[in-house]
């Protein structure tokens, strides 16, 4: 591993990591929060969305003060593997920067798009090795295609994580032009995508834990996003809340906003 940054901030350290990833085969980079500690902290994983790096998030999401203040550290890996040997395509919500938190297996992708075992297995190991974090201390939460991913690798890892939240996520690609066209890129069917899509995960009692989540009523992207289809699946869930903030679109402004809402809940369960 190999320390690209490291700064003090927020009443803690973040810093900018690079290691070789056994799952993707790649070089991969990862941003990492810790607040001042005498000890392991509890983790919490922020997953980015289509087009995204791991800077995104940590420059504009507003986590690490809160996290600084619930004494949680703060992981943002990257979307995808990325480099000149890695497939690509022209399209802005398929290769490189979405990778859409899956295994792929078809070509050209599978050599090195394994986003779920990298997120999941490879870059977990390195993180709970190399850093003073708690393994039986972990959420997730992300935004758009990483609130996809958080809710679908939260469902996939049943008793890993202890809450989960998401902010816009696409709830339903397997009836989205955000899933379908990756699926069957990425699986070779949307078929295939059905073992990756929250709703249908949710509806058949995969997400058993604490769920959040947020999306604007005015979200550019809402019908590919399909909100109501994880409403209604969740609907069995106690302890599930899918709220619709009010005037609120897809932009980072909207995460920044609810962040603190989406600590606190996470707080409460990693405690």
């Amino acid at each position: 591993m190999e320390t690209v940054s490291e700064n003090k901030c927020f009443g803690g350290v973040q810093g900018v990591y690079s290691h070789t990833s056994v799952a993707t085969g790649t070089e991969m980079t990862f941003g990492l929060f810790l607040p001042e500690a005498d000890g392991p902290v509890p983790v919490l994983f922020y997953l980015s969305g289509l087009t995204c790096t791991h800077e995104n998030a940590m420059v504009k999401a507003g986590a690490q003060a809160c996290a600084a203040a619930a004494g949680i550290a703060v992981v943002f890996p990257d979307t995808s593997p990325r480099g000149d040997g890695v497939a690509d395509d022209e399209a802005y919500d398929l290769g490189q920067g979405a990778g859409f938190y899956v295994d792929a297996t078809k070509a050209p992708w599978a050599p090195h798009f394994s986003m779920q075992s990298y997120v999941l297995d490879d870059l977990s190991t390195l993180l709970f090795e190399r850093f003073p974090l708690t393994p039986d201390a972990q959420a997730i939460t992300g935004h758009s295609m990483g609130g996809h991913g958080a809710l679908t690798l939260a469902a996939k890892s049943p008793g890993r994580f202890r809450s989960v939240s998401a902010f816009s996520p696409i709830c339903n690609p397997t009836e989205s032009d955000w899933g379908q066209k990756q699926f069957t890129a990425y699986l070779g069917s949307v078929e295939a995508g059905r073992a990756h899509d929250a709703s249908l995960l949710a509806a058949g009692g995969a997400l058993d834990l604490p769920v959040l989540t947020d999306t604007g009523t005015a979200d550019q992207f809402g019908p590919l996003l399909r909100t109501e289809a994880l409403a209604s699946a969740l609907a069995g869930n106690p302890r599930a809340e899918v709220r619709m903030q009010d005037g609120y679109d897809h932009s980072y402004f909207f995460v920044s906003t609810f962040m603190a809402d989406h600590v606190a809940f996470h707080a409460t369960h990693l405690a």
